[in-house]
């Protein structure tokens, strides 16, 4: 067979990957033994990461303003925004009784000998204060501050609780709080973590047994993935010595895992099928195998790496856990697939593709020629097919434009929990939120006492501020209404000022309180903080970071892809797609959880905005996820391409090969992911459905019918690049030699465009 450029057919030249599948195909018990071993010592080193990970706060990053009062309350005060709340009701019906009076200051100062307590104050204090009372009367709160990070007062909390809660006295008391909203939410997650587990596993191993129709096929994925969860918990616990790591990580590490295992396990599987059916012996499939599909699985892995790699960027541990826990699970994927499988394969031989049927992954049965003849159609009409999936993702994403963001709550928590009901029974009965109030601590010299009147006067006028206490006195609308309370308003040289907001301000949006505060001239340096405060600084930290993620997201990907298909528009186009990929999914989360669409079935209560941290972090999971599928379709092309010299014939053959495996790991990675649409945690059900969706829309409207049209369009310019980046290209270009010895050998990418007769061969 001759050649594009005249040269005779070359056999495969021995690259790296090549030479490691060969070892490992001639190593296979040994290499598959060694595995075996590994993945049992990660597994029981792992089994323990559940409780060496931290439990996170959304807290304002170190060096933000909030921090900087935070740690001022600590360290000149003792107290800080309030760990726990008492809930108390009064049975007779007034906080104001004799009887009702003397139970609440018994609690309060039970709660002030807790050892884990630092402080402790209630409305029954010496200078009651009206915001800690509720409206009818009926009601009044205790708030008391635990230092510490977040295991240690959540720990604490768990005790408290079960100490605390009673109906004896007169009063009945019920623990919440902003504290024990979260560790409630981390308990969820750890739940809805092992339920996932449970339904996953299963789920995936049935669809790949219904799909390669062969045990040891199906199991070999499942490999993959497993081994791949294993190290990473592994290597969470090793990183929990040393860093804070979020235990939401668990929840992408499983699914993550999962997903990528099983993607590239089905390449791996659906190559050796091939071949196999050319008639190599089952050492050479297995070096060729490693050699193109193993080539692609690095490519991917080094995508959703960098993907994942940029919330490294983010100052705050929660962000910063998903990378190590991404990053981790990539790397133990495509070790586990170039290392491991290969000598599976070896060992399993023929019992992967025996008795295989027409139009499983990799052979050019029924499926193949399905997507062989879409893109065909699709590229003989790429105008009108291809914009009318233009014009359904535009629409699908459109809800996007109407996006607000705002603080978590409790509303987070399921309906049924027990913290949110006490949560609601609180925003119902008080027209305050003490518990959120906004603490402003003096820097510097001493101010005088007529300087700290004068700013407790001024910050009183803010709109939303209800009240203000500070060591002059309680001030309201500009006016003194109460006196003082120097022993906890002053310390040395400092002293602090407690802004209560209304709930109605702070449902109307708590970060531009925060900036009216801070935006209040005073005679004196000040550090504005408390729980509204740290989230403004944590969405500030994020929207900061945002532009540098996406840029180093962007050029790493870009990066990658001109390494691969050696053109400087494929990478480009390739970064448009998937961002219309993700457009579906930021629609998804204002339609379904912003705007409450759904919310019935799916059982959430929408709070009217998203979570800013939410968005990104998304963003970096499924950007990387959905240029997986961009890899594995352009590896293909590239390889007809340079077999063939045809466009047109290239974009068929390549979705022909390809497209079976991306609909059969879409629809695995988005059962994968949906598991947690069940979740009790509003964060991961957005995660599992807005995840869900954007994979089952990449791997159909933008591969099936995009991809194919924006081929056909630009024609031979997809693979054109200019002298300079081809010479970079031909030096440091990541390929293999295709592994067919009758195939030709790599030639050069077109230098112009043009537009081909698009060929309607199968």
């Amino acid at each position: 067979m001759a050649t594009r450029s005249g040269r005779p057919p070359q056999p495969p030249r021995r690259t790296a990957l090549w030479r490691l599948g060969a070892f490992a195909a001639r190593r296979r018990t040994s290499v598959a033994a060694l595995s075996a071993l590994l993945f049992l010592i990660a597994v029981g080193y792992g089994a323990g990461a559940l409780n060496a990970l931290s439990l996170s706060r959304l807290e304002g990053p170190p060096g933000s303003e909030s921090a900087q009062a935070r740690a001022a309350l600590a360290e000149e005060f003792g107290t800080g925004a309030p760990s726990v709340t008492l809930l108390v009701t009064a049975d007779d019906g007034d906080v104001d009784s004799p009887a009702s009076s003397a139970a609440g200051r018994a609690l309060t100062e039970e709660l002030a000998a807790v050892p884990e307590v630092s402080d402790a104050y209630s409305y029954w204090d010496s200078a009651a204060s009206p915001a800690l009372r509720g409206e009818d009367g009926s009601q009044a709160l205790v708030l008391g501050f635990i230092p510490g990070d977040a295991d240690r007062t959540r720990a604490a909390l768990a005790g408290l609780q079960e100490e605390f809660e009673r109906a004896e006295d007169g009063i009945t008391v019920q623990v919440t709080g902003r504290e024990e909203v979260f560790r409630q939410i981390g308990e969820e997650s750890s739940r809805d973590f092992v339920r996932a587990e449970a339904l996953v596993f299963p789920g995936v191993f049935v669809l790949l047994l219904l799909l390669l129709r062969r045990p040891w096929a199906a199991a070999l994925p499942m490999a993959v993935g497993l081994a791949a969860i294993a190290g990473t918990l592994a290597a969470l616990r090793a990183a929990a010595l040393a860093a804070e790591v979020s235990t939401f990580a668990l929840n992408l590490v499983l699914v993550l895992g999962i997903g990528l295992g099983v993607d590239y396990g089905l390449i791996m599987v659906a190559r050796f099928r091939e071949e196999r059916r050319r008639g190599r012996p089952v050492p050479e499939a297995v070096a060729a195998t490693t050699a193109t599909a193993g080539r692609t699985v690095v490519f991917s892995g080094v995508t959703v790496l960098a993907s994942l790699a940029a919330l490294l960027v983010f100052p705050m541990p929660f962000m910063r856990s998903f990378a190590y826990g991404g990053i981790a699970v990539v790397l133990f994927g495509v070790l586990s697939a170039l290392v491991m499988l290969p000598a599976l394969l070896a060992l399993a031989g023929d019992r992967v593709l025996r008795r295989e049927p027409a139009g499983a992954p990799g052979t050019a049965g029924r499926n193949g020629r399905f997507w062989h003849g879409l893109a065909v159609r699709v590229m003989r009409r790429p105008v009108l097919l291809g914009g009318t999936a233009l014009a359904v993702l535009l629409v699908l994403g459109s809800p996007f434009l109407d996006a607000r963001f705002g603080p978590s709550d409790e509303r987070i928590l399921p309906p049924g929990s027990a913290v949110r009901a006490v949560e609601d029974e609180l925003r119902a009965g008080f027209g305050t939120e003490a518990p959120d109030a906004i603490e402003v601590v003096s820097t510097g010299a001493a101010p005088e006492p007529a300087q700290v009147a004068a700013y407790a006067a001024d910050l009183s006028r803010v709109p939303g501020i209800a009240q203000v206490d500070s060591a002059a006195g309680r001030y309201a609308g500009g006016e003194r209404t109460g006196e003082g309370t120097p022993e906890r308003f002053a310390e040395g040289d400092a002293v602090r000022f407690t802004a209560v907001p209304t709930e109605e301000r702070m449902d109307a949006g708590s970060e531009s309180l925060v900036r009216e505060v801070r935006a209040v001239d005073a005679p004196f340096g000040t550090a504005v903080g408390g729980t509204p405060a740290e989230f403004l600084d944590y969405r500030d930290a994020v929207v900061d970071g945002l532009p540098l993620a996406l840029a180093l997201v962007f050029a790493a990907t870009v990066t990658v892809l001109f390494l691969l298909s050696g053109s400087v528009l494929l990478p480009l186009k390739a970064t448009a797609l998937n961002l219309l990929s993700l457009s579906v999914m930021f629609g998804a989360l204002v339609w379904v959880f912003q705007q409450g669409n759904l919310s019935g079935l799916l059982g959430f209560t929408p709070t009217g905005f998203l979570d800013t941290s939410i968005p990104v972090l998304m963003f970096c999971i499924v950007y990387g996820l959905s240029m997986d599928y961009e890899v594995f379709i352009m590896a293909r092309m590239k390889e007809e391409y340079d077999r063939t010299g045809d466009n047109a014939a290239a974009v068929a053959a390549g979705l022909e090969r390809t497209g079976p495996l991306v609909t059969a790991a879409a629809a695995i990675l988005a059962l994968s992911f949906a598991a947690y649409a069940a979740s009790g945690v509003v964060f991961l059900k957005m995660l599992g459905v807005g995840t869900a969706l954007v994979v089952i829309a990449d791997a159909t409207l933008v591969r099936g019918l995009l991809v194919p049209a924006l081929m056909r369009l630009a024609g031979r310019a997809n693979w054109w690049a200019p002298g300079p980046l081809r010479a970079l290209h031909r030096r440091f270009g990541l390929r293999e030699e295709p592994a067919d010895p009758g195939a030709a050998p790599p030639g050069p990418p077109a230098e112009g465009p043009g537009a081909p007769v698009v060929s309607a061969r199968s």
